[in-house]
């Protein structure tokens, strides 16, 4: 397997890109000591790795992983305590720019797989909810737990919704609640849960089975399923509509009284006003 990013960003190791000679790119979140979370950094090599990709025709397919134990732990500290000072229009600036790798991932041409190999915390559910595809080791937890720290998966919450239905979105996004691989695949957030050792056998059979299709077929049917999904939130007709929709209300939060004292919590490890 060979590299295909050429990127001279200071922090391009955080997003490792690989591309198979049977023309499936990897995608590793390879922030490993750091659980993979991600920042404002790590989301814009995600945004230009998708551009670049969703136009490269030796592209067949991609998959999305996580190295080390973890898959990712959704925000990064550092950043965290970097937007709790920014202003309400540098928060929805900042939000944008999540929501478009939200939706570049959600409506990219090919056939994607997201391999959770661990702990999926916060917006990383959002990224495997933008998938096609989803294997997951059965010792995975998952968990959308922003408001235990006074803030909302705003940005995510309508690709959450569209893959798990308004009833597991009401209850997941409410409750803080952790939940198992098992119960993920019960919800549809996951297609198939098997052991650890298993999931490079499993993707491989997932690499086999999209080498095997035809790619224009698979380009088309994804942008008919965008379409002809008109109750959903994301579709082109209201897509402008909810991503407004959804930064203006993280950054609102961000800003407010709550927000700022239940991060102010979360990164002083005190307890927030509310426990």
């Amino acid at each position: 397997m060979t590299s295909s990013s050429t990127s001279t960003h200071p922090f391009a190791h955080w997003l490792s890109c690989t591309l198979n000679p049977s023309g499936i790119a990897t995608l590793t979140l390879n922030r490993p000591e750091k659980h993979n979370a991600f920042d404002d950094q790590l989301i814009q090599l995600f945004i230009t790795q998708l551009q670049r990709l969703a136009l490269d025709t030796n592209v067949r397919g991609l998959i999305i992983t996580g190295a080390g134990k973890s898959f990712s732990a959704g925000a990064d500290l550092a950043w965290m305590q970097r937007i709790a000072g920014y202003d309400e229009a540098a928060n929805i600036a900042d939000a944008q720019q999540l929501a478009l790798l939200m939706q570049l991932l959600n409506e990219f041409p090919k056939p994607t797989l997201a391999v959770v190999n661990g702990a999926a915390f916060g917006g990383a559910v959002g990224l495997i909810a933008c998938c096609d595809s989803v294997i997951s080791a059965d010792h995975v937890s998952f968990c959308l737990s922003e408001v235990r720290i006074g803030l909302i998966p705003a940005v995510i919450s309508p690709y959450v919704m569209n893959k798990v239905g308004i009833s597991w979105g009401r209850h997941l996004m409410t409750s803080a609640q952790v939940f198992t691989a098992e119960q993920a695949l019960a919800m549809g957030l996951v297609h198939e849960v098997v052991a650890a050792r298993e999931l490079e056998k499993t993707k491989d059979q997932w690499i086999v089975g999209t080498i095997g299709n035809s790619p224009e077929a698979v380009a088309q049917i994804k942008q008919l399923l965008n379409r002809v999904n008109n109750h959903s939130p994301i579709t082109k007709q209201s897509l402008v509509y909810t991503t407004a929709l959804t930064t203006s209300a993280i950054s609102k939060i961000r800003v407010s009284a709550s927000g700022q004292a239940g991060l102010k919590a979360f990164l002083t490890k005190t307890l927030a006003p509310w426990k």
